[in-house]
């Protein structure tokens, strides 16, 4: 049997919680957010409830009278039988009662909770499986808005203007709903200019056909009026590109805010070291575009993608630019940013997680250790134009102390081995290269710098690859 879920009003209602337990101190902690008079009785009560604000504590055995004038009353004892007393003097009485662990004792059921200002969303699987419906908050939790509750407080506050200015109630309907579709699918809100001219579009005659305009706007024998009702929506619908990091390796290290990007795109543009399985978050309708880049095979100039990126930026579809790692750490997302800033296009970034961190780590190298290693050093391994010469100063590097990183430098492994020796370096020092593939499946070959570069050779590790010089690649933390 399910449960149907009421959502109720207890802001200032008595509350009963039996028992002063961990069960306890979980119901109390899902239920003050929503303002109940509370009061907890148990012999023995856990410090962390007897330091809430909001709560009072009752340090006493529980009696059948403490139920009187409650809303509802919580039986979390460790008692069974005392639990299926209260339960028993609460139906008895009408009062709700929930029996921790124990269905047949419960008249109403706590859910797994989503709680955000005005939002609450409550999944329930009627005992069934409290784990599964956790695992469904968690996922419902990872596609709301990072500012949902500022969101809805916006949309309240539209209810009444649009009565005001919006008569025909289909247009204030169509109104309400378009807009608050964007809000959530953008995570943002209109400022005041924008949704007064919002508000002044949907005011005029037949304007209910603007509420059409997603599904008709690419359709030849739209009508005139329908294509200016557009054009009010795209002036306040800001066109703009995101760079998004993807992350290093498997596809399950990209930030919640990066696949909510991407699942929002209209138009992917997507690099090589990606994993593709997360393309399969993007809309079928989503265009999405390989622009992988990798030393030795570009498939495409970065000037080349830059225009891409302008002319994708300026048709007011929502354009995401998928990066491996960071978009800012030797991603050349900085080059991006600037040319779609030049050609005045809104432009955010997302960061990724770089790989010069989560590949040493995949490994069991941590780029800082107490004690070992209280810095580390970022440095390209490539530079444009460099030929077989790496212009970097790998000999002051060497005199640095800390962990050394370097990114896309395979290929020259051993120039960064000779020159880091020359500026002082130890031949003894511990050494790593790594690489991570797509699928999260790690290769790495650990030595010292006399010998990484041969053993890098008989391995056959292949690009890209992250090489790790300093004390930290040698503690060999994985299992």
């Amino acid at each position: 049997m399910a449960y149907f879920p009421f959502f109720m009003e207890i802001k200032g209602q008595k509350g009963v919680i039996a028992g002063g337990g961990q069960m306890a101190l979980h119901k109390v902690e899902k239920l003050l957010p929503f303002e109940p008079e509370l009061t907890v009785i148990a012999p023995d009560i856990l410090p962390e409830l007897l330091a809430k604000e909001g709560l009072t504590c009752v340090k006493r055995a529980f009696q059948d009278a403490d139920i009187e004038g409650a809303m509802f009353v919580i039986a979390a004892t460790k008692d069974e039988a005392l639990n299926a007393h209260i339960s028993r003097i609460c139906q008895e009485k009408q009062i709700p009662v929930n029996a921790v662990d124990n269905l047949t004792n419960c008249t109403f059921l706590f859910p797994a909770l989503i709680q955000a200002g005005k939002l609450t969303i409550g999944i329930s699987t009627a005992g069934g499986s409290p784990q599964t419906a956790a695992l469904l908050r968690s996922r419902i939790a990872a596609g709301l808005p990072a500012e949902i509750d500022r969101i809805l407080d916006y949309l309240a506050s539209l209810r009444e203007p649009a009565k005001q200015h919006i008569t025909n109630g289909k247009d204030r309907a169509a109104f309400l709903k378009d807009i608050a579709s964007v809000c959530l699918e953008e995570g943002r809100i209109f400022g005041q200019e924008d949704t007064e001219t919002l508000l002044a579009q949907y005011s005029r005659k037949d304007s209910s056909r603007f509420s059409q305009r997603i599904q008709k706007c690419e359709e030849d024998h739209v009508k005139q009026e329908t294509q200016d009702h557009l054009l009010t929506w795209q002036s306040v619908h800001k066109p703009g590109v995101t760079l998004v990091g993807a992350g290093c390796g498997s596809y399950d290290l990209i930030t919640l805010r990066g696949l909510q990007a991407v699942r929002r795109a209209e138009v992917l543009l997507y690099d090589d070291l990606v994993d593709e399985r997360l393309l399969e978050h993007t809309s079928e309708s989503c265009e999405r575009i390989y622009v992988g880049k990798r030393k030795g095979r570009h498939s495409l100039s970065q000037e080349a993608i830059n225009q891409l990126l302008i002319d994708y930026g300026v048709t007011g579809k929502r354009v995401v630019r998928l990066k491996g790692g960071d978009p800012y750490v030797f991603g050349r997302g900085g080059e991006e940013v600037l040319a779609l800033q030049q050609a005045k296009i809104p432009v955010e970034v997302v960061p990724g997680v770089t790989s010069a961190v989560a590949a040493p780590s995949a490994a069991g190298i941590p780029v800082t250790h107490r004690g070992v290693a209280k810095s580390f050093h970022v440095v390209t391994g490539h530079t444009a134009g460099e030929g077989d010469q790496l212009d970097v100063n790998l000999e002051g590097l060497a005199k640095l102390e800390g962990t050394y990183i370097f990114l896309m430098g395979l290929s020259h492994l051993e120039q960064i081995v000779r020159r880091l020796e020359a500026g002082g370096a130890s031949p003894r020092t511990p050494a790593a290269v790594v690489h991570v593939h797509a699928d999260g499946k790690v290769e790495a070959v650990v030595g010292v710098l006399q010998d990484i570069v041969e053993k890098t050779a008989v391995y056959g590790i292949q690009t890209p690859a992250v090489i790790v010089v300093g004390e930290t690649a040698g503690l060999g933390l994985n299992p």
